[in-house]
């Protein structure tokens, strides 16, 4: 990754955690350790020794399950869920009393375009053979940057669950023998999210003013963007 991406990569990151600082007031409570607004998760069943729900082994809800045997993708086609997408907030830590707070107090509207925002990104870098911001020009950062002040109506809180496992080998938590796991389920409508996507990309758009190729790149990702998404 070059300085240039570095840099305003650490531009939007700091002016995220300002933006939220100041629209969380309201709320103080211990910060949680580590927070994953991801898709991606590395807990292995084995090693699960605690849940919200154990009676005598782990019990886990169907999304998690899914979630744990293929990603969003696959809890995605549980039939519960059909017709919407999904996203799951991830908190790792070893204070369960703040993990607890965090997912208490999770707000799908101050909280929620932090998940789709990581989520328009990383499909704004899926199959590129170059960076985004080479491809498509100050479209990709706005397009982005503009994500995580979003309004994606609709979204709904639908879960939330906590599992404890333990720890095996290195990492942050290596002089802890368990962590917990905190888990938040958003899902929105696949035609709201699409809708709110599509202004998001718009405006970017008309802001970016692009030209050439990046015109060219851009009506491209606009035609598939849903495609893998």
């Amino acid at each position: 990754m070059d300085k240039k991406r570095l840099y305003a990569i650490f531009l939007l990151y700091i002016l995220i955690v300002f933006s939220c600082a100041a629209q969380k007031k309201l709320a103080v409570f211990p910060a949680p350790d580590k927070t994953q607004n991801n898709n991606e998760n590395p807990v292995e069943i084995a090693n699960i020794t605690d849940s919200r729900d154990m009676e005598g082994e782990p019990y886990l809800p169907d999304w998690l399950s899914a979630f744990f045997d293929g990603g969003i993708e696959e809890a995605e086609k549980i039939e519960a869920y059909a017709g919407r997408y999904l996203f799951i907030a991830v908190n790792q830590g070893v204070n369960f009393a703040a993990l607890e707070k965090w997912a208490d107090n999770y707000s799908v509207e101050l909280d929620f375009p932090m998940l789709a925002a990581a989520r328009i990104d990383r499909r704004m870098n899926v199959s590129n053979t170059i960076y985004p911001d080479e491809e498509y020009g100050i479209f990709y950062e706005t397009f982005v940057k503009n994500a995580y002040g979003g309004e994606y109506y609709g979204a709904v809180k639908e879960d939330t669950y906590w599992i404890k496992t333990r720890i095996t080998g290195g990492g942050e938590y290596a002089a802890q023998s368990e962590v917990f796991n905190f888990y938040v389920l958003i899902s929105i409508d696949m035609a709201a999210m699409q809708a709110a996507v599509y202004n998001l990309f718009m405006q970017a758009f008309d802001t970016a003013s692009p030209a050439g190729a990046q015109i060219a790149a851009i009506n491209r990702l606009r035609q598939n963007f849903f495609e893998g998404f």
